[in-house]
């Protein structure tokens, strides 16, 4: 199969995943929250930023290499965690670890997906991130970093935008559950999905393995979009950043700050990085497009900065990288991939997301990244 000329972009990845993965599973990864108005911000935002178009510069080769947290990377974009990543692929998170590998590029599991980090250990390359949901618990949140640790994660990503689960309403709709239980109802839609059904059937419902050994309670009385990490979570405050900058030995990154001023206290702290992001339109309907928030938040800080919420092409990472950001991770993206195509898929999408960008920075006349022109705001 020609996977250039059938599938040349995220958009085909993302129709054919819709009709190869069950609707609850779609719902859950492609939903927003509340009336989904900032997930639709995120893209109305990322469309009204241009750059203008240069001419005459003869032929030109552009690189994509990109430096950053003192590494180099062959391309500026990484792989974004998503909890239950292997609920969307089955083993979705030794898939996406592998790729990574292979194409050196930052790989971030989340705390909830359904391997721990001593499940995907053989599979990891240099650049493995751990995503942390804060515990509240001292003693457990001590042994996940040991545990992350002793996996080989480098780099601890610390999510403080989920104080509260979303509502989701698309994923409640769906009837999906956490921990996933396959009623009647969701079992007549598995049935239309055989890759996915196979694939589940050999490998057994997914769950969180991670916190296995942390979860002895019953998950009855959560909301439907909450699941067992609500048991262990809390909602980390400044006291809760300044212990784990304490503990963690290594990159230490802040994931979804969306206010200059939070930055500025971040960067007087010693956080080694901040990412801007809304959680791609999942946790706050009213929030701004994490693209609206980028340059302010650039002009206040000297931290390196990595960006996500609504990346659909190369185009859109160069969008990013013009107003401020040092790296951009996709999530969605990825897990599309997963879905349309398995693991063949994550190449494919690394293919693709390189390709734009080398063209569209042939339209701009640029050889590297750091010639970026002054973006423009399109009407």
């Amino acid at each position: 199969m020609d996977l250039d000329n059938r599938y040349p972009a995220i958009a085909d990845l993302r129709t054919r995943a819709k009709r190869r993965i069950p609707p609850f599973v779609w719902e859950y990864l492609d939903s927003g929250t509340g009336t989904e108005a900032a997930k639709a911000r995120n893209r109305t935002a990322l469309d009204r930023i241009g750059m203008m178009p240069s001419a005459l510069h003869g032929e030109v080769s552009p690189d994509l290499t990109t430096q950053f947290l003192g590494q180099t990377f062959p391309v500026p974009f990484g792989i974004a965690p998503i909890g239950m990543s292997g609920l969307i692929w089955p083993g979705a998170e030794s898939h996406l670890a592998r790729a990574a590998a292979r194409r050196e590029i930052p790989y971030c599991i989340s705390t909830v997906a359904t391997q721990g980090p001593e499940d995907i250990a053989p599979h990891l390359g240099q650049h493995a991130w751990f995503q942390l949901y804060p515990p509240r618990d001292p003693e457990i949140r001590a042994d996940m970093l040991d545990r992350a640790r002793k996996a080989g994660f480098g780099t601890l990503i610390l999510t403080v935008d989920v104080p509260a689960s979303s509502r989701r309403e698309r994923q409640v709709r769906s009837g999906l559950t956490n921990p996933p239980r396959l009623t009647p109802r969701l079992l007549a839609q598995v049935a239309t999905r055989p890759a996915w059904a196979w694939q589940t059937a050999k490998r057994g419902m997914p769950h969180m393995r991670g916190l296995d050994k942390y979860v002895t309670d019953a998950t009855a009385n959560l909301p439907p979009t909450a699941h067992m990490g609500y048991l262990l979570r809390t909602a980390p405050d400044w006291d809760y950043v300044a212990w784990l900058r304490d503990a963690w030995e290594g990159p230490f990154i802040v994931k979804g700050v969306m206010r200059p001023d939070d930055a500025v206290r971040l960067e007087q702290m010693g956080i080694d990085a901040v990412w801007v992001s809304n959680h791609a339109g999942r946790q706050f309907d009213g929030a701004p497009a994490s693209i609206e928030a980028l340059p302010d938040i650039r002009a206040a800080t000297a931290l390196p900065l990595i960006f996500d919420s609504g990346i659909e092409g190369g185009l859109d990472i160069l969008r990013a990288l013009a107003l401020g950001a040092d790296f951009v991770m996709l999530g969605r993206a990825f897990h599309f991939a997963l879905g349309a195509l398995g693991p063949r898929g994550v190449d494919h999408l690394i293919d693709i997301l390189a390709r734009d960008m080398i063209s569209n920075m042939g339209q701009l006349g640029l050889s590297d990244l750091s010639a970026l022109p002054e973006p423009i705001l399109l009407s």
